[in-house]
């Protein structure tokens, strides 16, 4: 089973693949570590990863890129608003409200879900792992941000189980890169916890967590971060500057071309690593817009005081984070930086200001989120043995329950009986179960919320349970135990919901005492108690583990003791659910579908590609070798011939045939090889028809002086046979002769009349006949007789023996006969 991590970024994608010697990152068809994480429609298939970035210049409004800023996010959301401004494809609002992608795809304005096109993402990084382990990828772990939402990790799962994967978990990126910081370190305390700070600047957001580490643990403390602080932000300031200075001086509008746009944000991004190592920094573009050349200079002193507003936000997630875990800049170990917009050195000066000390660069700050998430998918995975290493994630939200209350407390005059509960506080560890116990009549729903969406920017309201229906035996609210499950991948969901009943019964007691398990029911369901929720017997597991509530109690009974005994029934209740803004199950398969017909597509294109090059290739390469090494094996005619017919298919490649199928690509080809393999053949023959006779003659010559040797090894096999094996040579020889005589007297471009398949089968034959003949075994030797040996003269001591035998004792008559018998039986083994 192959063991995979998958770090999608924004901008880029990291592949990384557990092996037995450790986790490596994989290389994608350009040797790269990194590849673009974009889509590319074109008019007959798409261009994924490293090929859809060599084509994104051309067909800027159809290559679709930061399709993370996209997923799982309504239309009306102002952050997203705002990251439509600088992307040059067109992106709709859906009938459902959420964005809709709209391409030019095989010659149709086609719309697609970011969900879609995440899937098309994560199928090029499935493609990337399996060619590289020569085998299929299907388990797999997804690093996804702090901050994304319940509705984004589902469409994250959404979206790579369209491209076939099934993630095992989706881990936090920070917590990814603390895994792969932590699980190498081999001087981590017993027992003094040691805190370490990761700062992780990526291209579009800043994600802060702080985890404390002891031997063969990692904990989570707090999280902080800032959605739209990124490298990007970066770029985008010295865009907007540059962009007013060209229209300044060169009268040129870049917002008016997107082509022009993607080449100054490009130009931009190498400007800003420039500034990285530099003190100044020049752009230059040729034929930026209407055929003008563009100059820029920029020094970093400058670039530090435009970019001032945004460094001025990133000291906020930093504090946010020390005051969630308690902790103050001393108790902070050390500080790692990864990401890609922490190169910049202004950045760095504010780590430094703000913790004290020096930020370290010991991870790799691309790859170390990938690397953490195959960590995790080998712990996860049983073909793995890893080290042991316990991770206590944090889930970054607080999470609300909320329902109505019942009919009884609204009879009552409370109108507003709308309730909640926390039931996942913010640090709550994942994954977790709690259980919470209602009472009603019938069926009732439940919310999830967010308890607080201050720094979300989504809606409150997650997803709606329906609970039943179910009826209560006795007609009164019945106690309906509620699990709500907070899971691996950070989304929260109402699990399962049981209908508990309590009756009183006369038990029949036997004779014997007897054990019985019954189920303790709370003291306040016979007082009919009319809370909604009873938050005590909501025991909550904060390990995962669950707790029902009901705790099983042996009692004894005595055959003259007949008491009333409460019996619990449960019975499972239908809970039906439904999510806001999720893909709902036929969506998903039509998706899947679609997915797999694009990919079809592109196979088959690809596979079109490889056979007008084969055509293209062997075009040319004919050509060549006619007038060089099969120049001899073809007539002046038949080589004229040819190449007109060569030089009319060069002509229709490049006009007629410039856009055919696949099928038509394949004919064309057969058709030029049915006229050029002959010549290829004849030249074929001749230079290996003399490896074949060599080996020929070798094998008559070998059998002919063994057959006539005088050779004692084969002076045991018959004149006859031998005289065979000597007939089966001459007879060869003979043929081979007159074989060699009548190629020798053809021109190299007739066809031979010696071929190599024959000399080899006649040399196989002449092995069958002979090898039987000249293997055969010598006869084994006649044995000799051998006279029996005479049994040696008795010492003194045996004779005195013999006489002790001669006397009347049983016992002693018995031991010489044993032995007597094991000496004659020696020689027969020994034979």
């Amino acid at each position: 089973m192959s063991v995979v991590g998958f770090d999608l970024g924004n901008e880029s994608c990291v592949v990384a693949v557990a092996r037995q010697r450790g986790i490596d990152v994989v290389l994608n068809d350009e040797s790269k570590r990194e590849t673009p994480a974009l889509v590319c429609f074109g008019e007959k298939q798409r261009f994924l990863g490293t090929a859809g970035a060599a084509t994104s210049m051309m067909n800027p409004k159809n290559t679709i890129s930061q399709i993370k800023r996209l997923i799982g996010r309504p239309f009306s959301d102002p952050e997203l608003q705002q990251d439509l401004k600088a992307l040059p494809f067109s992106v709709t609002e859906g009938p459902d409200g959420f964005p809709l992608i709209n391409a030019r795809y095989l010659g149709e304005t086609k719309s697609f879900t970011p969900t879609q096109v995440m899937g098309m993402v994560f199928s090029n990084m499935k493609t990337i792992a399996e060619k590289n382990l020569n085998a299929a990828v299907v388990d797999c772990c997804i690093g996804v941000p702090i901050y994304f939402t319940d509705l984004q990790r589902r469409a994250v799962m959404d979206a790579a189980t369209i491209a076939g994967l099934h993630p095992l978990r989706l881990m936090h990126e920070t917590t990814a890169t603390a895994l792969a910081y932590g699980i190498y370190k081999t001087d981590l305390p017993e027992n003094e916890q040691l805190n370490v700070a990761f700062i992780d600047i990526g291209h579009a957001s800043m994600q802060v967590c702080i985890a404390g580490f002891k031997k063969g643990q990692l904990k989570v403390l707090a999280h902080s971060f800032d959605r739209c602080l990124g490298g990007r932000d970066f770029d985008e300031v010295l865009f907007q500057h540059f962009a007013e200075k060209f229209k300044t001086d060169y009268k040129i509008d870049v917002f008016q071309n997107a082509r022009a746009c993607l080449r100054l944000r490009a130009a931009c991004e190498k400007l800003k690593k420039v500034l990285s190592a530099n003190p100044e920094a020049p752009m230059n573009i040729e034929c930026l817009m209407d055929d003008k050349d563009v100059r820029g200079f920029i020094k970093r002193d400058e670039f530090e005081q435009i970019s001032a507003p945004i460094f001025e936000r990133v000291k906020k997630p930093l504090e946010k984070a020390l005051s969630e875990a308690k902790l103050t800049v001393d108790n902070i170990y050390a500080v790692e930086v990864v990401g890609s917009g922490s190169r910049v050195p202004a950045v760095i000066k504010i780590l430094t200001e703000f913790f004290g000390k020096e930020p370290r660069r010991t991870m790799n700050a691309s790859e170390c989120v990938s690397k953490g998430c195959a960590l995790e998918c080998a712990i996860l995975s049983p073909t793995f043995k890893v080290k042991e290493f316990q991770v206590q994630e944090s889930f970054p939200f607080s999470i609300a329950l909320t329902w109505q209350g019942s009919s009884q407390e609204s009879q009552n005059g409370n109108v507003e009986n709308q309730q909640s509960t926390i039931v996942f506080p913010k640090g709550n560890p994942i994954p977790s179960v709690k259980a919470l116990t209602f009472y009603r009549a019938g069926t009732f729903t439940v919310d999830v919320q967010y308890a607080d969406v201050s720094e979300l920017q989504a809606p409150a309201k997650i997803s709606t349970y329906t609970i039943g229906p179910f009826q209560a035996t006795k007609g009164e609210r019945a106690k309906v135990k509620v699990k709500a499950r907070l899971n691996l991948h950070g989304i929260v969901s109402v699990e399962s919901a049981q209908l508990i009943e309590e009756d009183e019964v006369d038990v029949p007691v036997t004779k014997e005492a007897t054990k019985m398990d019954t189920d303790k029911a709370p003291a306040d369901v016979a007082s009919g108690n009319e809370t909604d929720v009873n938050m005590q017997d909501a025991n909550v597991a904060e390990n995962g583990a669950t707790e029902t509530g009901d705790v099983p109690v042996q009692m004894e009974t005595d055959t003259k003791v007949e008491a009333p005994k409460k019996k619990v029934k449960k019975s499972n209740i239908p809970v039906s659910e439904v999510v806001y803004g999720a893909m709902l199950p036929a969506d998903m398969q039509k998706a899947v579908e679609k997915e797999f017909e694009m990919a079809l597509q592109d196979r088959v294109m690809e596979e079109t590609k490889d056979k007008k090059n084969a055509v293209e290739s062997y075009v040319y390469e004919m050509r060549n070798k006619l007038y060089d090494k099969l120049q001899e094996f073809v007539t002046d005619s038949d080589r004229e011939a040819l190449i007109g017919k060569l030089q009319e298919t060069e002509d229709w490649l490049y006009e007629d045939g410039e856009d055919e199928t696949k099928g038509v690509y394949v004919a064309k080809l057969e058709e030029l090889k049915k006229i050029g393999d002959p010549i290829e053949q004849r030249y074929k023959e001749h230079t290996e028809r003399g490896s074949f006779v060599d080996h020929l003659v070798s094998v008559i010559t070998s059998y002919r002086q063994a057959a006539a040797s005088g050779d004692p090894k084969y002076e045991h096999i018959d004149l006859n046979d031998k005289q065979k094996v000597l007939n089966e040579c001459s007879e060869a020889e003979n043929w081979l002769r007159e074989k060699t005589q009548q190629q020798e007297s053809l021109p190299k471009h007739a066809d031979p009349v010696l071929l190599s398949s024959d000399i080899r089968r006649k040399a196989e034959a002449i092995d069958r006949a002979c090898r039987p003949i000249m293997s055969k075994p010598k006869p084994a030797p006649p044995k000799a007789a051998t006279p029996p040996e005479a049994p040696p003269s008795p010492a003194p001591e045996q004779q005195a023996g013999s006489e002790n035998a001669a006397s009347p004792n049983p016992k002693a008559a018995d031991s010489n006969d044993n032995s007597d018998a094991m000496e004659m039986e020696k020689p027969e083994a020994a034979a």
